[in-house]
């Protein structure tokens, strides 16, 4: 349980159910996520949900990894991070659309109008053809892309986080694709990530 705080006066009442397995030659981690207004007033809670998983490249960066975002837009940014509008990838150097080899580029954006069947799915292919993807359901509209360049050194891109987001950042301020949840209304989002070596 969540409780009500400075800043944050809401109760919320939040749930995550993981699941490991194996299917085939794959092997998967799924995510279940619930959040719940379990507040006894009628006050509405606002709520966004994210998480953070990092892909590692054990001994590798990620410049030689191949990358496919199904993807139409990406949020611009300002240099704190702050959204400030959208573009279209296509033409640009954000385009992952299709698979392609991420090099040089310095990755540190929010990706919407995602498409897929009831979700979306962010692939990365390793040069010795192993194949690990993430998948969200259609609550987590954004997804955002990191290469770790600004982690301390001995990190820095050894790994890209694709950040499954029921909202884009800053939204606790913009309300932009917020969630409000009335007294007792329960807030649902499936995530996961498979590997295939």
């Amino acid at each position: 349980d969540l409780p009500a705080q400075p800043g944050f006066p809401f109760v919320l009442a939040l749930r995550l159910v993981y699941r490991v397995g194996e299917d085939g030659d794959s092997s998967f981690l799924s995510v279940e996520a619930t959040a719940t207004n379990a507040g006894s007033d009628e006050g509405a809670v606002p709520f966004g949900a994210g998480f953070h998983p990092y892909l590692a490249l054990f001994g590798g960066v990620v410049d030689t990894a191949l990358l496919e975002v199904p993807a139409e837009t990406v949020l611009v940014s300002d240099e704190r991070g702050l959204p400030r509008g959208r573009r279209r990838v296509e033409g640009t150097d954000l385009d992952f659309r299709r698979e392609r080899e991420i090099g040089g580029l310095r990755l540190d954006h929010c990706f919407t109008d995602l498409s897929g069947d009831g979700g979306w799915r962010v692939s990365l292919r390793i040069r010795d053809g192993s194949l690990t993807e993430i998948w969200a359901d259609s609550s987590f509209p954004y997804v955002m892309c990191f290469t770790g360049d600004t982690l301390a050194p001995h990190e820095r891109r050894r790994s890209i986080a694709v950040e499954p987001m029921s909202c884009p950042p800053n939204a606790l301020r913009s309300g932009e694709s917020l969630a409000v949840l009335r007294a007792g209304e329960t807030w649902r989002g499936r995530w996961g990530i498979s590997w295939r070596p």
